[in-house]
């Protein structure tokens, strides 16, 4: 690591630190692109006050560090906030909850957590969940549907990330259901996707599945999740990275 590296680092961790001691965290705010909602976390609360981390999805950012905001301060004054529980005060005319979030997700959503945190996530993280505005949570049958992909629910699904229905038609080859492994996919701006086996695929070759039965067959599949519409991701070998660009700025090899 350079020594400008490392002095930026040091600043950014002193930084957070500062935040954390002025107001009990720190917030890291992320926008929303043209594919994926916004979503905001704590930094520090573990840390300062041995709470769970908090994390929360698809409202605007000020609206998010709002109820994160809400949510420090009640701990400052010592509650604990727990799982499954309704929680007036952070939106107004609607309560809210808190679920578990699976360790598997943090790597997706909280890595600059991980990076204060010494590169571990070593700890808890609950995920803020609002109704829609019927005050359906998004595990009751009558959730507003529209809504669905607004808000993941990062306790559970574990084993399908897209931002997806899990019977989603995608194109892909024989070659690719006989077993050769998908090194390059492609995120349509028009929302289709395509799993490829080489760069440039025979359309005669062509064959349109359920985006689960191709996550079934490669997980490592579901770690281009979040692939931005018009962009396109790639890899040399099953074993490697997935590297990303817009598609169309350049060419793979």
């Amino acid at each position: 690591m350079s020594h400008e590296h490392a002095k930026g680092d040091q600043e950014e961790r002193q930084d957070i630190l500062d935040n954390i001691e002025q107001y009990g965290c720190h917030l890291a705010l992320l926008e929303p692109d043209n594919y994926l909602p916004g979503f905001a976390y704590s930094i520090g609360l573990f840390k300062r006050f041995a709470h769970p981390e908090i994390i929360c999805f698809g409202l605007t950012t000020e609206v998010m560090s709002s109820v994160l905001n809400h949510a420090c301060e009640l701990i400052k004054k010592g509650e604990t906030l727990v799982a499954g529980k309704l929680y007036p005060g952070f939106l107004d005319g609607y309560d809210v909850q808190f679920i578990e979030v699976d360790k598997s997700y943090y790597p997706d959503y909280v890595g600059y957590a991980g990076w204060f945190y010494d590169n571990s996530f070593d700890f808890p993280l609950l995920q803020l969940v609002w109704p829609d505005k019927a005050s359906h949570f998004p595990w009751e049958n009558d959730f507003n549907a529209e809504w669905k992909f607004i808000q993941p629910l990062l306790d559970r699904n574990t084993d399908f990330k897209f931002y997806e229905e899990r019977n989603l038609g995608v194109y892909t080859t024989k070659q690719v259901l006989a077993g050769e492994p998908v090194l390059y996919v492609y995120h349509d701006a028009d929302g289709d996707w395509q799993f490829h086996a080489v760069a440039e695929p025979d359309m005669n070759d062509a064959k349109l599945v359920c985006l689960e039965e191709l996550v079934k067959m490669d997980t490592s599949i579901n770690e281009i999740f979040h692939l931005q519409l018009g962009w396109r991701a790639w890899r040399d070998t099953k074993e490697d990275d997935w590297q990303y660009d817009e598609d169309g700025e350049e060419e793979m090899e």
